[in-house]
């Protein structure tokens, strides 16, 4: 053998290690920062009322983003940590569909105007599973009482399964401009342990025929760290994604909480690769995606191609966070209209009650349905921007009262992760991937858990 082969062998062996000693050091539980403060913090003392006095203090000329919640599937995949449950039956989606109009007349009167929206995403569950004139009904009320910009992003989840020639003449009709496709991963041993069937020919067929609607933006997402994923399958499952021509791609690591979602039990946990594992896969997955692909990173979790709005949003500075992940809505309000759906508005956020029935039941009353929610305060708004500065833009100018918390930044600048100059953070290329935990510096509301954890690992 070589001498060149032994040190590329070793040179690889001490990555590895370094990357093992990373793990154990930073593999703790952190938010995924799709708020500031997180919903743990949410608490009952924001109600309807005060969300009522929230929209009517929106300035005139503010801008609206409008996510439109469906807590309906009918399948149920046994990864999935969203607000969902299978319903088959037709009349509950109707009820539901006839309370979520009633919602968004309940907003518009508060208002007291036809506001401006520049974007509507619809998200699930599965937002199909609501009949079609249920879905082209609600768009038609959005369009008549909000004024919705002819340029409006129209997004909507799909479940390339479910799609039917019904279902494509609807997104048709509500004018969807862009569609996010749930792949997870082809393989048929991780489908069946997660309870998602779903062959490359199906999503292919998914993604040409939201293409012959005249959709020019699709979204694929892909999961790591599920039951029987291996560094071989996940590179299969990237290089099978790359042929979909999606515009942007989402990488999110599988958040494996039982003690929330009860499912979630059923998969053993024996079967989940270990943070190692974990780790190698989404670099694989990176890998593959930016050098054979042609995608930009974004944050965290995203790729772009880089002709996409969201690569060049990330290039100028001016990528977003929401509780949708990445974005580039700048609108400075975000309406949750549905159960379980949350809002944010310049004092806070507001979240709509989880269960169906008390949704339900508050409409039905002609009330809001918050259940929850935090109001901002000064100390709140600086910190959440300088959080979602790193979580974006992987840098942060890092204001003068927040410098006792960047004295936490040692570490990660000792192990090649951040640059510190004593007023700005750049996270490292080494760092992206621990970019949570550098966040969590500067959140003063995390705590140590007792009990049950309320977040996912970090890698």
């Amino acid at each position: 053998m070589s001498q060149i082969n032994v040190a590329g062998r070793r040179a690889v062996q001490v990555s590895a290690m370094n990357d093992t000693n990373l793990i154990a050091r930073y593999d703790g539980r952190v938010p995924r920062y799709t708020s500031y403060p997180t919903a743990p913090h949410f608490s009952p003392q924001v109600d309807a009322v005060a969300y009522g006095q929230w929209l009517e203090a929106l300035p005139e000329g503010a801008a609206l983003s409008l996510y439109l919640h469906v807590p309906f599937c009918d399948r149920l995949c046994l990864y999935c940590g969203c607000n969902t449950t299978v319903v088959l039956k037709e009349a509950p989606k109707r009820l539901y569909a006839a309370h979520l109009q009633r919602e968004i007349a309940l907003v518009a009167a508060r208002l007291g105007r036809r506001a401006r929206v520049t974007a509507i995403h619809w998200g699930g569950g599965t937002p199909t599973s609501l009949p079609g004139d249920c879905l082209t009904g609600i768009m038609a009320q959005l369009r008549a009482l909000f004024d919705v910009a002819a340029e409006a992003e129209i997004a909507i989840e799909i479940d390339p399964t479910s799609v039917t020639p019904a279902i494509l003449a609807t997104l048709a009709e509500m004018g969807v401009n862009r569609a996010s496709l749930g792949v997870q991963d082809f393989c048929p041993e991780v489908q069946e342990a997660i309870g998602r069937h779903q062959s490359y020919a199906q999503t292919w067929r998914c993604a040409q025929a939201m293409r012959g609607l005249g959709i020019t933006s699709l979204n694929l997402d892909l999961i790591y760290g599920l039951p029987f994923q291996t560094a071989e399958s996940v590179a299969r499952t990237a290089r099978q994604a790359l042929a979909l021509g999606a515009e942007r791609i989402a990488v999110f690591g599988y958040a494996h909480v039982p003690w929330m979602k009860k499912h979630q039990s059923l998969i053993r946990d024996e079967t989940l690769p270990d943070a190692a594992a974990r780790f190698a896969q989404t670099g694989i997955i990176r890998q593959i995606l930016v050098e054979e692909g042609g995608y930009v990173p974004v944050g965290l979790d995203h790729f772009a191609l880089p002709g996409d709005a969201m690569a060049q949003a990330a290039r100028e500075g001016v990528l977003h966070r929401s509780f949708q992940g990445y974005t580039t809505d700048a609108a400075p309000v975000l309406i949750g209209l549905g159960a379980s759906a949350i809002g944010t508005l310049p004092r806070g956020y507001v979240q709509n009650a989880s269960s169906v029935p008390a949704y339900n039941a508050a409409i039905a009353r002609g009330e809001f349905a918050v259940a929850r929610g935090v109001a901002l305060n000064a100390e709140d708004v600086l910190r959440r921007g300088v959080i979602e500065a790193i979580m974006c833009d992987l840098a942060a100018d890092i204001p003068p009262s927040l410098h006792d918390d960047a004295a936490g930044l040692a570490r990660f600048v000792a192990d090649g992760l951040v640059q510190w100059d004593g007023h700005r953070l750049e996270v490292t290329e080494r760092g992206r991937p621990f970019v949570r935990n550098v966040a969590a510096l500067f959140d003063a509301y995390l705590q140590p858990i007792s009990g049950a954890p309320r977040h996912a690992t970090a890698v």
